[in-house]
């Protein structure tokens, strides 16, 4: 019990009143980065083993396989109970989120929980060093100690997130913005007497420029079907691709008329001109909403220096005959 009232009052001068609590923090940072090395080197199961010397005759299959799917990171293999979620269903949510972003690595879940964490940790450590540096004192209290080193490690987790959600949705407005264009391009094309897929390659490099993100996932369609991929399957991915509404109906419609052997070009063209007509509906929705968005700037802007033109000389006037009545 003396010893540890010698290192409570000995953190206690050096640190001031949190000495105590610091120390802790840091011994307790200093045992997560140690013991998560030791959790990741476990001993590799021999049944792994057996399935990499069992994979290694075919070389050359998994070379062809990996230049079509991309190879994964082996480095990031044995951190993957660590940068991926366990449950299977969560992994497939955050693969999904990350494609509808523009992400479509191989190891992109690994990759975005990986920059979380040392996000989250790194401006932790950096919120702690400022705070013991120039914040810290006597008049300091918890609130403050938890507002400068938790508050950074909480921004450092979050932004990751923030920014995959922005991104996906920027994405997905650019495809929608894009999406009628395209279609007329498409059915341009084949009533010129192109095919789909002749069509499909056609409109992804005329829309290259206006909308990439719309003309990449045209050309994944296009490669994939010349590779020898059901048309139907193909379609479905492009529609949980993009995560646009209007896209899985498009893909609805060209699976139907696929499979009833309609005309292609007739669809196409009822489903363009509802497509404009929804394009149209937006624009008017946004005009719409413009004048409530600004009903609240205006009255920020324009009320208070209306108020002090108008009030303030009443004021001031008031002010006066009180100071006279006291005199």
């Amino acid at each position: 019990m003396q010893f540890l009232t010698t290192i409570n009052t000995m953190l206690t001068d050096t640190f001031g009143d949190f000495g105590p609590m610091i120390a802790v923090g840091a011994l307790g940072l200093m045992l997560v980065l140690l013991v998560i090395p030791l959790m990741i080197n476990q001993r590799q199961d021999p049944l792994e083993k057996l399935k990499k010397s069992n994979a290694a005759g075919a070389t050359q299959d998994l070379g062809k396989a990996s230049l079509r799917a991309g190879a994964k990171n082996k480095k990031l293999d044995k951190y993957a109970g660590f940068l991926e979620p366990q449950d299977a269903k969560q992994l497939s949510a955050m693969r999904l989120t990350l494609m509808q972003a523009g992400y479509r690595h191989s190891d992109a879940v690994r990759y975005f929980h990986f920059v979380q964490l040392t996000l989250a940790l790194g401006l932790l450590v950096l919120g702690l060093i400022y705070f013991l540096v120039f914040v810290s004192g006597d008049d300091t209290g918890p609130k403050e100690m938890v507002l400068y080193v938790l508050g950074p490690g909480g921004v450092g987790y979050m932004l990751p997130k923030y920014w995959v959600t922005k991104r996906q949705q920027q994405r997905q407005e650019e495809i929608q913005d894009g999406f009628p264009d395209s279609l007329d391009m498409m059915l341009v094309c084949i009533e010129a007497g192109q095919s789909l897929d002749q069509a499909i390659i056609r409109v992804s490099k005329e829309i290259q420029a206006s909308y990439p993100a719309l003309a990449e996932e045209y050309e994944i369609v296009a490669l994939q079907i010349k590779a020898g991929r059901d048309k139907a399957s193909v379609l479905n991915e492009m529609g949980e691709r993009c995560g646009v509404q209007d896209i899985s109906s498009f893909v609805t419609v060209l699976i139907q008329s696929q499979t009833f052997g309609t005309s292609i070009g007739e669809a196409l063209r009822v489903y363009a001109a509802e497509m404009r007509d929804k394009r149209v509906m937006r624009a008017e929705e946004k005009a719409n909403k413009l004048p409530t968005k600004m009903t609240l700037a205006t009255m920020m802007l324009t009320v208070p220096p209306l108020l002090i033109i108008l009030v303030g000389p009443s004021a001031l006037g008031i002010m006066e005959l009180f100071a006279m009545a006291e005199r």
